[in-house]
């Protein structure tokens, strides 16, 4: 019979020195009525993650929240591998697919406050080969050019044209695999035809993989070089990056599938395993991390770009990066009162719209493989949860803990 493990930290310091130790510093671990959170109802969301866990919808999870920069609950409950019935940490590591493109874009605004490019800059300014892509048209009609050039505003907003990594599109031509290197993806994907004119409609795509190459570009260094010294080493994300050295690889996470009979059972989704370096860093999906490394990082979004003294965003940059980009009229066919931001992420216009507790002005990023995060300025709140299931949301699990935890805010 499966045995349920449910681990709450009462002090970081006694894990592990890497990775939780500079979140005990920045992040305090406090009682959650001292910031205004019951105790009770964050017990329920350990219930309910418990109970997804013995119902086999997830082989395990890790939930954190924190509030007015202090931790209030982070738990750790069910298995990393079933097979091994290894336990779920907070160590625990997770591939956090499009959360990655928060990252990413965050790295892209440092370089355009020191001058490096203009947000509405050509793409073929620093990668010439856009000069060359085209538009889809009608059924055996040829591409045509595109009524403008793709800027790097285009690719933060996803209103490239561009399309998503699992397109049929894409799919067929082959586009991206973690086994090729960023010339190769950029030939592929500029080969492949844009779906409409750039600025015109919102597609969620494989955009910020091409802004991992712009970075190259305006930096001179790697992409996991350049994101190791600028967030992730001031930030103290010491377990995120964009592979699983040997000496962590015990700590990544299964990806499960649910299987015909009920159960659960391993599932690879990418045919370049996480635990070797991949030729392709990808910033739209290549990174690996923790609940608290990620935390970390929300907490210096939701600080205006500043974390324990380091800071990595000017306020003004913050605030335009996490409030809605897209124009009224790309905003109206997108529809349903949710804007999308600079920094990818969802930002909430019309909270009414939403199917869980909200407020005005919240933004939140997940990824396809069970992870998530929400931001609330009103609030003062960071909640990121990780999981490994495909698909990633078993029984509308995210919106469940998201209202248990709005539900236990007491001021």
């Amino acid at each position: 019979m499966l045995r349920i493990l449910s681990v709450v930290s009462l002090t970081f310091l006694l894990l592990a020195p890497r990775g939780l130790v500079g979140v005990q510093e920045v992040l305090p671990r406090v009682s959650p009525a001292a910031v205004g959170l019951s105790p009770q109802g964050l017990s329920e969301v350990t219930d309910l993650l418990t109970r997804f866990v013995q119902e086999q919808q997830i082989s395990g999870a890790v939930a954190g929240v924190a509030r007015h920069g202090q931790l209030a609950f982070v738990e750790a409950v069910g298995y990393q591998d079933l097979e091994t019935e290894t336990a779920m940490t907070e160590r625990s590591l997770f591939r956090i697919y499009s959360m990655s493109k928060t990252v990413t874009a965050t790295a892209v605004m440092m370089l355009y406050e020191e001058g490096r490019f203009e947000l509405d800059d050509p793409v073929s300014k620093y990668l010439p080969e856009f000069a060359e892509v085209r538009v889809v048209q009608a059924e055996g009609a040829p591409a045509r050019p595109p009524v403008r050039p793709i800027t790097v505003r285009d690719l933060l907003l996803h209103t490239s044209g561009l399309s998503h990594r699992t397109s049929a599109l894409y799919q067929e031509a082959r586009v991206r695999s973690r086994a090729i290197p960023m010339s190769k993806f950029i030939q592929n994907i500029v080969a492949a035809p844009l779906m409409e004119d750039p600025g015109t409609v919102y597609r969620y795509s494989a955009a910020p993989t091409v802004l991992g190459g712009l970075l190259e570009v305006w930096s001179g260094q790697p992409l996991d070089q350049l994101l190791q010294q600028r967030i992730f080493g001031p930030l103290g994300m010491a377990d995120t990056g964009f592979w699983v050295e040997p000496e962590r690889s015990d700590r990544l996470t299964t990806v499960y599938r649910k299987t015909d009979g009920g159960g659960l059972t391993p599932h690879q989704i990418e045919e370049v395993p996480f635990p070797e370096r991949p030729e392709l860093l990808e910033g739209a999906v290549g990174l690996v991390s923790t609940v608290p490394d990620f935390m970390r990082f929300s907490q210096m979004l939701l600080n205006d770009g500043e974390l324990g003294g380091v800071r990595l965003l000017k306020k003004e940059t913050v605030d335009m990066i996490t409030s809605n980009g897209l124009s009224d009229a790309v905003l109206a066919r997108k529809g349903n009162g949710i804007g999308w931001g600079l920094a990818n992420v969802n930002v909430v216009l019309d909270p009414s719209t939403v199917p869980y507790p909200t407020s005005l002005g919240e933004y939140e990023r997940g990824g396809s493989a069970g992870t998530s995060s929400w931001i609330n300025p009103s609030e003062d709140l960071v909640i990121v949860l990780m999981w490994q299931n495909s698909p990633s949301n078993p029984d509308s699990l995210k919106q469940r803990v998201k209202t248990l935890v709005h539900e236990s805010l007491l001021d």
